[in-house]
């Protein structure tokens, strides 16, 4: 039989996504699910390094769709987001005319040739369909979000001089937010939601074993209690699955089979990314962690 289409159903969209390597809770396959099959927005809140952003990719490589990606920032506006007239060429059309002694109407010089697309506008024109990848949302400022309200409803982008443009097809979009403020209510009801949160251990070590296939799988098992482990202390920045990886591949590059206290000390840099953390889990807490996890292999 052939193989189900990717958004024929929630087993479906896993096992598509577990092809790229990127293995979602069931929780996440629905919500992937659902949004594809409702044609709504999805809405990722979660902590740093948690996956948000990798399932956009995933995504677009599951469905064999074009990936348009929109980073957010302070400042981020209208021209930079959706589009902006190039003003350059206008001026040089109006130039033209006027050396051939004609004159250049409104509506001549706001033709869509003269519209510079930046990613919301792609996301409607581009064939097929794309995946668009709002990344970290609460970045930019939030007035911003009211630029996204009509995008995120209908589709569809009210441009002054040239009417409104609506896609043929509804691209998947993909929001992300850390949560280092709220998200207005106005954009969460145009979406669907999900809370992607830290992975627990079993599926911790299924993702890295299916991104690093080359890893030992007892150094995989140790890595993967020892950032467990970290987790449940009081940090600034808990290590994500991000950092997990990371660190996996630096020892990997070290030839570490097991890890110890001198590999640890050497490599927290890699896991931790403030320097009051990094000395709050040095010496005594890394010893404390390490014996525990000897301690359940040995059991």
């Amino acid at each position: 039989m052939p193989d189900p289409a990717p958004d024929s159903s929630i087993d479906a969209v896993a096992l598509a996504l577990q092809a790229q390597a990127y293995l979602p809770s069931r929780e996440l396959a629905t919500a992937a699910f659902l949004a594809l099959r409702l044609a709504r927005p999805l809405l990722l809140e979660g902590a740093p390094g948690t996956g948000k952003t990798a399932i956009a990719a995933a995504l677009a490589s599951a469905l064999g769709r074009p990936l348009i990606r929109l980073q957010c920032y302070e400042g981020l506006d209208l021209a930079a987001a959706a589009y902006e007239w190039n003003y350059a060429r206008q001026m040089l059309e109006i130039r033209l005319a006027q050396a051939h002694e004609r004159e250049r109407t409104a509506d001549e010089l706001f033709a869509r040739r003269f519209l510079i697309e930046r990613p919301l506008l792609q996301a409607l024109t581009t064939t097929p369909a794309p995946v668009l990848l709002i990344d970290e949302l609460d970045r930019a400022d939030a007035p911003f979000e009211a630029f996204l309200l009509e995008f995120l409803a209908d589709f569809q982008i009210t441009i002054p001089e040239l009417g409104t443009l609506t896609a043929a097809a509804p691209p998947l979009v993909i929001l992300t937010s850390n949560r280092s403020r709220e998200i207005h209510d106005a954009v969460k009801r145009r979406c669907l939601y999900h809370w992607v949160d830290f992975p627990d251990a079993a599926r911790e070590l299924a993702i890295i074993s299916a991104r690093l296939p080359q890893i030992e799988q007892r150094l995989a098992a140790q890595v993967v209690a020892f950032v467990q482990g970290l987790r449940q202390l009081d940090l600034y920045k808990l290590p994500g699955l991000a950092e997990t990886l990371d660190w996996s591949r630096a020892l990997i590059e070290l030839n570490a089979v097991s890890l110890d206290p001198a590999t640890v000390q050497s490599t927290l840099g890699v896991l931790l990314k403030y320097q009051d953390d990094i000395a709050r889990v040095q010496g005594s807490e890394a010893a404390r962690l390490l014996a525990e996890l000897r301690q359940s292999v040995e059991a």
